[in-house]
């Protein structure tokens, strides 16, 4: 095993969030002095640049306005911005025009792919983190950490930052299989599939569940597609101004110092601005459909709606749905000829990744890690080096922890906490005591 680089920072994952950290960071070297500098690397598994790409369905449009960036709620005059792009690319005035805050998805993982291209010289693609080890400091603690690249390579930092996404949740007891699918893959899948496609199960009732059936149903204009959920409806998702206040900057530093009890009870309360909804736009151009299927008389579009589903699994061309309809218990099978499963993700396990150096994590009461308001884990005293979480926060943090509104602002406390840690560092201990 050999050491290839030492580094301020090394990012594990390289999405959304490790990008808009990489845009801080290139912003701050861009007007530091060279001592201030920050040397980093972000280690991507993907051969290249990718968000969502089996999700970037034509006409699916972003969730969250176009201002809430990489860049623009943290350095509104960012030549890294979405408008920036839009100018790079000659479409500013068309989509002034367009009169619109939330663009295609398509369009949005373009301007991902923008910046990113501009930052290539920070991160190094088809490079799997496999580990993370502390490094002694020479006085009883933890100076840096080694973190493991696939093949054998490590490369040093005086501080991590994890962003592993959100990983595919599929229902308990099913595994994903040539017809069975998670909707993360969706349009890789129909570009691999040679299968018929006559009919189509979709399993779950959230903003990708909505968009897979609307999908397929537009798709193959000669297929049933049935939607499977246990609710009555689909439930529209509350975008309203006082309720996205949840999202706001400010939303996050009273959440993270709020007691326990008062946590759970605001996450409660407002889990329909995330969880499990639907855009209102979407849910009744669903219902326009299925209903005018039934004047005409030849129904396609199926809902079967207060259903839960008890097992799926593949079955001699095709797959099986099992399932109930919960207000009478009756049972049901349907068989298609692939079932996708829009069922949620879990975010991604840190810990899990960090082997050793997840020993140096405080926990709190419920065994979670403690994660500070800058995002740096809590760790057991005389680490000095840094392990930062974006994502799996959502304890500490909020509905914000895993979602792009605060990618921004998030980034630039990440990089003000490295940068404090530094100065801090080179400081006698003394003088930072008495700060």
């Amino acid at each position: 095993m050999s050491r290839e680089g030492t580094y301020d920072l090394v990012g594990v994952g390289f999405g959304p969030a490790n990008l808009a950290l990489a845009v801080a960071i290139e912003e701050h070297n861009a007007a530091a002095p060279p001592g201030r500098r920050v040397t980093a690397l972000f280690a991507e598994r993907q051969p290249r640049f990718g968000w969502h790409r089996g999700m970037l369905i034509e006409g699916a449009t972003l969730q969250v306005s176009f201002l809430k960036d990489l860049v623009t709620m943290r350095n509104p005059g960012s030549d890294f911005s979405f408008l920036a792009y839009l100018k790079d690319r000659g479409r500013l005035v068309d989509f002034i025009n367009h009169k619109t805050f939330f663009p295609t998805r398509v369009e949005f993982h373009d301007y991902f792919d923008w910046v990113a291209a501009r930052l290539a010289h920070h991160v190094a693609y088809d490079s799997e983190v496999t580990g993370v080890a502390p490094v002694p400091d020479g006085r009883g603690g933890v100076g840096a950490f080694d973190v493991t690249l696939a093949g054998g390579r490590t490369v040093r930092a005086r501080d991590v930052v994890v962003s592993g996404g959100l990983q595919p949740c599929m229902p308990e007891g099913v595994e994903q299989s040539a017809r069975i699918w998670h909707n993360q893959t969706l349009l890789t899948r129909l570009a691999d599939y040679g299968g018929p496609t006559r009919s189509w199960t979709v399993v779950g009732a959230g903003q990708s569940a909505a968009e897979v059936t609307d999908h397929l149903h537009r798709t193959f204009p000669d297929a049933e597609v049935t939607s499977v959920f246990a609710r009555y409806g689909y439930s529209p998702a509350d975008d309203s101004p006082f309720a996205n206040r949840i999202f706001d900057p400010d939303a996050v530093d009273l959440f993270h110092g709020a007691p326990e009890e008062v946590k759970r009870r605001l996450f409660d309360y407002h889990r329909g601005t995330n969880y499990s909804v639907v855009d209102l736009d979407l849910i009744e151009e669903l219902y326009r459909r299925a209903y005018q299927e039934k004047v005409r008389g030849r129904e396609r579009l199926r809902i079967r709606n207060a259903t839960a589903v008890l097992d799926i699994r593949e079955i001699p061309g095709g797959a099986r749905t099992t399932c109930e309809f919960l207000p009478t218990g009756e049972r049901a099978v349907l068989d298609s000829d692939v079932v996708v499963c829009a069922t949620g993700y879990r975010p991604f396990d840190a810990l899990a990744l960090l082997g050793p150096a997840a020993g140096l994590c405080l926990r709190d009461d419920l065994g979670r890690v403690k994660v500070e308001r800058d995002y740096r884990v809590a760790t057991a005293p005389g680490v000095t080096a840094g392990l930062y979480l974006q994502g799996g926060t959502e304890h500490t943090h909020g509905i914000t922890s895993s979602l792009l509104s605060n990618a921004a602002v998030r980034a630039g406390e990440i990089l003000a906490s490295v940068l404090r840690a530094d100065r801090d560092a080179a400081r006698p201990a003394e003088e930072v005591a008495a700060t």
